[in-house]
């Protein structure tokens, strides 16, 4: 498909097919009120914090739940892959692949650390752990909006929250093996039982090994992780959980391509760093207690520890008149830094929920408080030369010294340890404790009203070790976050809801006076209507969401342009503000069929409200209602399967679309990231003797795209078409 002619008026000729084609002969997967609730118990088996007893219909907010049998469906095997399946989820800078970065309705999070997501409730995406993978991980839940109110720090848009693979009290599992492009061989395995003759003891042992080149030269990496899991069923009222995650990858630093506006961007196959690998590891723990007082009141602890690193060496592209490729469009120039990060993260939490009723109104009570500490160190060495020089006068030993890489004959390996000085090292604790409050009232049969506040105490303490002597600054704040939604039901099927909500985010670092910066603030405003299609339609089951949303952010960092900040040196300032606005639709369906469609559409216009100069020091001027960065206006996620019998196997077949709009990827310059449109297809046959066989093929035909930046000489490129074959094993 020519991206270029998939404008606005396909995209809503798709919108209408899809909608069509969803109100036919449709049956929704498990999403019904008391289905999702029975699959959260008889699946997964615990009660999920922050969350209490709402069904879908119930709720003020638009939630995307992507469960097992999707992950499957889409082959995702990493968390980049099902949050593609969210349109209002888009890829951001992701640290040259060393992390998971992406925005939630235009925004993201700071661009320093990982994109923060919940595992269980648990605050665990911040740490250097490296990009998620899902072979532990049973669902997959993108839940929009600001959730301050209960889950306290969070990302601007909405949070993600993974559900991972816990004992259900079952013995099987399965083994699968993987062979794909570019040498891939992949293993996993998930196994359960219980320990001995006891039924209470369930215990659960996943992991994975993946070994893999590139469609880029000199590039492999290398992925293990471990995740065992144990579930003491202590009595009828009372369960103990632990899980361990252990994951160690080798990883390539890979910036990606460069772009020139005289010579386009570099060849998408070309690595830019040096076959010199990034090592990351973490290892957490989660502890979790839950006891029911009754059939209304129930309590849930839990304990969260993470240690995460990341060690390493990069290669990275220069800007500006540093960048050789600017002049002729054959030689990239390089920087070199070498990193050393550590992480410690500790989340309490205690939480006591229950249902009542006062007079005539039915309450839905959820009390918690909640501790968390992050440790973060950062030590980075950096090597950098300016080179305006004209480069056939340079000598092999010149082009060594500046680090610069030939596209057309590129040699790796000349200059490996360059005299780098110390750049940065500095250590930041950030510590806080909540308390966090929220209601739900049956106000009569038809109207709900939900009202929620959290109140926060947080400090921090930033150590500089390359001041002599070493400085700590320590500063603190307090942030009260409120929520309030209502929810009408028109009928037995059809929902509407309002709601508002505020919430923020600590930000790491501090100003010319050594002050810690005020939180970013976001207020969020929300309209939607939720349809269960099988109270609309006969022989249909289903949920279909539309939204209207307007997002509002403020104190992001910018850079501090006042006379006594510039003469103290280079420093931000928490003055930023944009907005988003847009309308989302979401649904899940599965036809009698056997046929199922999932279909994901966001408009978000997505803009700085104020003009400032930009906070990384490229000497850009934003003015008002210039675009967020890698946020596209038009994002499309459609994917489909089909089932059926051939003689004794059963066979599935599908395939997904993902239409990804322009998009600004420079903040401030005039660079812009092409529309893209990529298409995948799978088939799978299971035989009779547990036994399946795979076979994926991603971007079938072949398109060239660019996924995010942070820059135009940092362009993260998209594969190439890729196959793989799988083969699983079930027991």
């Amino acid at each position: 498909m020519n991206t270029d002619t998939f404008k606005p008026s396909v995209l809503s000729t798709a919108i209408v097919l899809s909608l069509g084609a969803s109100f036919t002969s449709t049956q929704l997967q498990a999403q019904t009120n008391e289905e999702q609730d029975v699959e959260i118990l008889n699946v997964i088996g615990d009660r999920r914090a922050y969350t209490g007893d709402f069904a879908p219909l119930e709720t003020p907010a638009t939630n995307q739940i992507i469960d097992q049998e999707m992950l499957s469906n889409v082959g995702a095997l990493n968390l980049n892959d099902a949050l593609d399946l969210s349109a209002s989820v888009a890829r951001q800078n992701n640290f040259g692949g060393l992390w998971n970065a992406f925005s939630v309705r235009g925004f993201a999070g700071d661009i320093n650390l990982p994109s923060g997501f919940l595992v269980n409730g648990f605050n665990a995406g911040r740490g250097f752990g490296g990009p998620r993978d899902l072979v532990g991980v049973e669902s997959v839940e993108v839940l929009k909006g600001p959730r301050s109110a209960l889950f306290g720090r969070g990302e601007p848009g909405g949070t993600v929250n993974l559900i991972t693979k816990r004992p259900t009290f079952i013995t099987g599992g399965y083994v699968k093996a993987t062979v794909g492009s570019w040498s891939q061989l992949r293993f996993e395995g998930d196994y359960q039982g219980t320990i001995g003759d006891n039924e209470e003891l369930g215990y659960r042992l996943v992991g994975f090994y993946d070994d893999a080149e590139s469609f880029k030269n000199e590039v492999e990496t290398q992925k293990q992780g471990f995740y065992p899991s144990l579930k003491w069923s202590v009595s009828d009222e009372t369960t103990v959980t632990y899980e361990l995650e252990y994951t160690s990858q080798e990883l390539p630093f890979d910036r990606g391509v460069v772009y020139s506006e005289d010579f386009g961007f570099s060849p998408r196959d070309l690595f830019v760093g040096e076959a010199v690998p990034i090592d990351t590891e973490v290892v957490g723990h989660q502890l979790e207690v839950q006891h029911d007082f009754n059939d209304s009141w129930s309590f849930l602890g839990g304990l969260g520890y993470r240690e995460t690193s990341l060690e390493g060496d990069a290669f990275e592209p220069q800007f500006g008149s540093r960048q050789t490729y600017f002049r002729d469009g054959e030689t990239i120039s390089r920087f070199f830094r070498s990193r050393d990060f550590d992480s410690d993260y500790l989340v309490l939490r205690g939480e006591l929920s229950g249902d009542f009723t006062l007079g005539d109104i039915r309450h839905r009570l959820i009390v918690g408080v909640d501790y968390d500490k992050f440790d973060n160190t950062l030590i980075i060495d950096r090597y950098r030369t300016r080179f305006n020089g004209e480069l056939s006068t340079l000598s092999d030993a010149d082009i060594s010294t500046h680090l610069l890489l030939n596209i057309n004959n590129p040699e790796y390996a000349a200059n490996l340890n360059p005299a780098a000085g110390a750049n940065t090292n500095r250590n930041e604790e950030l510590t806080g404790y909540g308390i966090y409050i929220q209601d739900q009232l049956d106000l009569s049969e038809n109207l709900q009203l939900r009202l929620g506040l959290r109140y926060d105490d947080f400090e921090q303490d930033l150590t500089n070790f390359l001041a002599s002597p070493a400085t700590t600054i320590t500063s603190d704040d307090t942030r009260v976050s409120p929520q309030i939604g209502l929810v009408y039901a028109v009928n037995e099927g059809t929902s509407v809801y309002a709601s508002y909500g505020e919430g923020y985010r600590q930000q790491t670092g501090q100003d010319f006076q050594g002050n810690q910066f005020d939180p970013n603030v976001t207020d969020s405003t929300e309209l939607g209507v939720k349809v269960d299609l099988a109270s609309v339609f006969d022989a249909v089951q289903g949920l279909f969401n539309l939204t209207l949303f307007q997002v509002k952010q403020s104190n992001f960092l910018v850079n501090d342009d006042r006379p006594e900040a510039m003469a103290a040196g280079f420093f931000s300032i928490a003055a930023g503000e944009a907005e988003s606005t847009g309308l989302e639709l979401d649904t899940n369906i599965e036809f009698e069929n056997g046929m199922s469609l999932w279909f994901s559409y966001a408009y978000t216009d997505a803009e700085f409200l104020n003009s400032f100069a930009d906070a990384d020091g490229f000497g850009f001027t934003i003015d008002a209602g210039d675009p967020l960065i890698n946020s596209p206006e038009h994002q499309v996620s459609l994917q489909t399967t089909k089932e059926f019998d051939v003689a004794s196997a059963s066979v599935q077949v599908g395939g997904g679309l993902l239409y990804v709009g322009e998009r600004n990827g420079w903040v401030g310059a005039d660079f812009d990231l092409p529309s893209y449109t990529t298409v995948r297809l799978f088939s799978e046959v299971d035989f009779t003797n547990n036994t399946s066989l795979r076979l994926d093929i991603d971007n079938l035909f072949d398109k060239t795209f660019y996924t995010n930046s942070f820059a135009n000489v940092w362009v993260e490129p998209g594969a190439p078409r890729r196959a793989r074959l799988t083969f699983s094993y079930s027991f």
